[in-house]
């Protein structure tokens, strides 16, 4: 099976994690799982234990908010399937540590121009763009990188699945 570059995009709880670890599962071989989340709250610390209960074994975990695409550079080819959760939270990590976010958004683009030809990846990533405007310019500069990081990961990607209540619809 040729290895590719699944791109899952959607709303919060839409079900595209779940998505990608089913699609992931179907696979044989070893899995990666890469988590941009940090555990910087008891809440978040219970999300992050609920995805860890839900992939199950059978999976290495690579907990990694900032440095991404280094980390797909460090494993291509180890692993039969990646997946990327999530890039949305990345890239607030990014921006929350003062990094140079467009070299960062770059990097990571590149890496994965790379990383397909290794193993299949899946891309987690929220929909941050059809609801209101944000009322503060940090959350609008939020909104407009994230759209623009989805555009460019959706353009490399070779599939792209919009999860809406649970329900993934292919669009690419």
């Amino acid at each position: 099976m040729k290895n590719k570059i699944v791109f899952i995009t959607g709303g919060a709880r839409s079900g595209k994690s779940s998505f990608a670890l089913r699609e992931a599962d179907k696979l044989e071989g070893r899995k990666a799982y890469i988590a941009t989340a940090q555990a910087l709250d008891e809440e978040m610390k219970g999300r992050i234990r609920r995805h860890k209960e839900e992939r199950g074994a059978g999976w290495d975990t690579f907990e990694e908010p900032l440095k991404v695409s280094e980390l797909l550079g460090k494993i291509k080819g180890e692993y039969c399937v990646i997946v990327l959760d999530c890039l949305t939270l990345w890239l607030s990590n990014l921006m929350m540590a003062d990094a140079d976010v467009n070299n960062e958004i770059e990097k990571f683009l590149n890496a994965l121009r790379v990383t397909h030809h290794a193993s299949r990846l899946l891309i987690v990533s929220n929909e941050v763009g059809m609801g209101i405007v944000p009322e503060n310019e940090l959350a609008r500069r939020f909104r407009d990188m994230a759209g623009f990081l989805n555009q460019k990961a959706a353009e490399i990607a070779d599939e792209v699945y919009l999860v809406t209540a649970g329900i993934p619809i292919k669009i690419k």
